[in-house]
């Protein structure tokens, strides 16, 4: 049975988590939620925002806001997207099917993860508005340039290629809530771990009902899709180097974009190289713990691509200022991730419908306060940044 997901009863993101949490077992609800080893740069995804004040212009009318924007040529309804996050249908039945379907209904895009339990195809019909696939180098270059394929044919208008996953992220909650026994399908490992599963019986119910453990439908090895155990394994023997750039690009054909850049640097190489976007992201603090918050780390990025490519940014977006705050540092798109995922998992399509709902109304009323009718507008003139954080 579906949790009431809708106004009065849900008004942030927060209450969206809660939601979650009391419907999905422990593991389940860990593998959204947790971070990295001390969960240091999780903390600060979320708090650096706080760090960010707000210079208003009063005495403005701002009857109507823009919203609108273009990345890469493509156009939204709103300035954020959603992003990839992996075993979504773990979440929610048929999970990236649906979340698709509610990013189209409300205008904006969809990113499907490698690690996606739907078809890409599927996840493509589902939405009218642009969407792109994120992708890992799983099962080897062969594997890719497949999925690659399959991608272009279902009219998936960019890749995001990944590149801060050369290992999976220690993940201690994902140890702690027995993860690796429940997904091996042994009984004598999964007995101690199973009371979890039990004690959520709607979702255990509706997780059978959509097929019960996934597998990856887009990463077809010899023997069929990629099973969950095989991850870490494949993860290790596929990292991706900026040499790779080169086949993907001629692969694909289409936008190109990078996700996963932390410093200057990076991003500097990743326009040399013909890169179309770049994406500031520490993985959602899920990979390596004690890197700077992605906010914090934005102006460097902007500065370093010196206007020649899109720069988009995720992480730790919780409210609609947080949004306008990116954007005031420079951001030409923001993707969302944990926000609607909590959505997804809380109340399937109304969830994530939410999730957008709420992050969109935070967005207006913000920039309403700010007496500015656009987002195309926002620069830094409408906050003040800690001296700590230079220039």
């Amino acid at each position: 049975m579906n949790q009431n997901v809708s106004a009065p009863r849900v008004v942030n993101v927060s209450d969206l988590r809660d939601l979650a949490k009391k419907r999905l077992p422990k593991m389940v609800f860990g593998y959204i939620d947790s971070g990295a080893d001390r969960e240091q740069t999780l903390a600060q995804n979320c708090s650096a925002y706080n760090e960010i004040l707000f210079r208003p212009r009063c005495a403005v009318a701002t009857p109507e806001v823009e919203l609108k924007i273009s990345v890469l040529g493509q156009n939204f309804n709103l300035p954020f997207l959603l992003g990839p996050v992996g075993s979504s249908r773990m979440f929610y039945p048929q999970g990236e099917v649906v979340a698709a379907r509610e990013a189209g209904k409300a205008g904006t895009g969809y990113t499907l993860s490698t690690l996606s339990g739907c078809r890409l195809e599927d996840v493509k019909q589902a939405t009218e508005c642009p969407a792109w696939y994120q992708l890992y180098l799983l099962g080897g270059r062969d594997v890719a340039l497949k999925t690659i394929e399959r991608a272009k044919s279902a009219g998936f208008s960019a890749i995001v290629l990944t590149i801060d996953t050369p290992v999976s992220g220690l993940r201690e909650l994902d140890v702690r809530n027995g993860t690796k026994e429940l997904l091996s399908q042994n009984p004598l490992t999964m007995l101690p771990f199973l009371p979890q599963m039990l004690a959520k019986p709607c979702w255990l119910s509706q997780w059978f009902g959509d097929g019960g453990l996934m597998n990856f439908p887009n990463v077809v090895l010899e023997n069929g899709p990629m099973g969950y155990t095989e991850i870490g394994p494949a993860l290790e023997q596929s990292v991706v180097t900026w040499d790779d750039l080169k086949w993907i690009r001629e692969a694909w054909g289409g936008k190109l974009i990078i996700k996963g850049v932390h410093i200057g640097d990076d991003a500097r190489k990743a326009v040399d190289l013909g890169v179309d976007a770049v994406v500031v992201s520490n993985h959602g603090a899920r990979q390596l713990d004690s890197v700077a918050p992605t906010i914090r780390v934005l102006p460097e990025i902007v500065k370093a691509v010196k206007g020649e490519i899109d720069v988009l940014m995720d992480g730790g977006i919780r409210r609609g200022s947080d949004v306008v705050k990116a954007y005031c540092l420079g951001a030409k798109g923001v993707l969302i991730g944990r926000a609607y995922a909590y959505g997804l998992a809380a109340g399937g399509g109304p969830g994530v419908a939410r999730a957008i709902e709420i992050l969109k109304t935070d967005i207006i009323r913000t920039m309403k306060l700010l007496g500015c009718d656009s987002v195309h507008k926002l620069d830094r003139s409408y906050i003040q940044t800690p001296q700590s954080w230079g220039s």
